[in-house]
């Protein structure tokens, strides 16, 4: 594979950051922590293509942002022992951009795919024949002069990732032949993650302390790993380097996060909904303009959240905010909130 930058590969983080993610970025399916299902299914694809000395099927994982979808793709193509070609739906902005990169690839090779929903229409199109029959169709030329010419390329693998299943066109949707959803991890995946990148960052943490962390990390290792080096900071600057559980406590008290792991961001999306509109039922757009935040960032980094506990509810109207939700913001529920949260019927 060629070491030349290619512009339509998606932008590099800062060097400090990407080294710090490599390093606690499990490299090895065995080495991973947590979906095990997912983890099982995996190994048996990777086991099967290895046998019959094949490339691996075209996969697509889905579900909520910070789960360990790239992860996961660059766990394959270590276990596959290939290269990895990383961009993003977006930065593929011509059907141009997606040929450059196709006819880079080498018999094996993944291509790994982030945001794949947000595909334009017109690099699909390339895309379909490059994974069904492995052939990049071009148009030389234009107007009735124009002819198509057919480039054959090697055998390769897309790995495609989404929050969005949904906004995934069927025709795409229908070309990968394994689907695996991403879930939320338990506590007792959480505190293992939380330990182990503690490990690595080689900061001493008592077991309870780790648990704090987790039990706020809203079951996503993203989530978990950022508030493990946000309570590292307060640690060395403020206790005597050792997270404990006071220590947790303390910074994670200090960002503003609950003991159920909601941010200002999550409270503010509840409040809204309860305080400014009767809790519900409200558009996701009308809360969004409430509290001058996009709807977007609520229903992909929030609502998804909020669901798993139970705070809110999807309606063809809007959403509710549930009896739950009340409780936890101590808020007394009215005759209509009550007679609309069903919760007595």
């Amino acid at each position: 594979m060629s070491d030349k930058p290619n512009r339509h590969i998606a932008p590099q983080k800062k060097r400090e950051d990407v080294n710090l993610d490599n390093a606690i970025r499990p490299q090895r399916l065995s080495t991973y922590i947590g979906q095990d299902k997912l983890k099982a299914n995996l190994e048996i694809l990777i086991e099967a293509a290895q046998a019959r000395g094949e490339a691996l099927d075209h996969v697509l994982f889905h579900g909520p942002p910070g789960l360990g979808k790239t992860t996961l793709a660059h766990i394959v193509a270590n276990e596959m022992t290939v290269n990895i070609r990383i961009t993003a739906g977006p930065a593929i902005e011509r059907a141009g951009d997606l040929a450059a990169i196709l006819t880079n690839l080498r018999a094996g090779d993944i291509l790994f795919i982030d945001e794949i929903h947000r595909l334009g229409r017109a690099v699909e199109e390339i895309l379909y024949p490059a994974m069904e029959d492995f052939v990049l169709d071009i148009i030389v030329g234009k107007g009735p002069g124009a002819k198509n010419v057919r480039l054959k390329l090697p055998k390769f693998t897309v790995i495609g990732a989404t929050t969005r299943l949904a906004l995934l066109t069927a025709p795409l949707r229908a070309r990968f032949g394994a689907l695996y959803r991403m879930d939320f991890y338990d506590q007792e995946a959480m505190e293992a993650i939380v330990t182990r990148g503690a490990g690595i960052l080689d900061v001493p943490i008592e077991p309870i302390g780790a648990a704090e962390i987790a039990r706020r990390s809203r079951g996503t290792p993203r989530v978990g790993l950022r508030l493990l080096r946000r309570v590292r900071d307060y640690a060395q600057v403020r206790a005597e380097g050792e997270i404990t559980e006071k220590t947790a406590v303390s910074a994670l008290d200090l960002l503003e996060i609950d003991h159920l792991g909601l941010d200002d961001l999550d409270r503010r999306v509840l409040s809204a909904i309860i305080d400014k509109f009767g809790g519900g039922p409200v558009g996701l757009d009308t809360i969004g303009a409430s509290i001058s935040e996009e709807s977007d960032t609520i229903m992909d980094v929030v609502e998804p959240y909020l669901l798993q506990l139970g705070f809110l509810e999807r309606t063809s109207r809007g959403r509710i905010a549930t009896p739950h939700a009340y409780a936890h913001l101590g808020r007394a529920m009215g005759e209509k909130e009550i007679k609309q949260s069903g919760l007595f019927e």
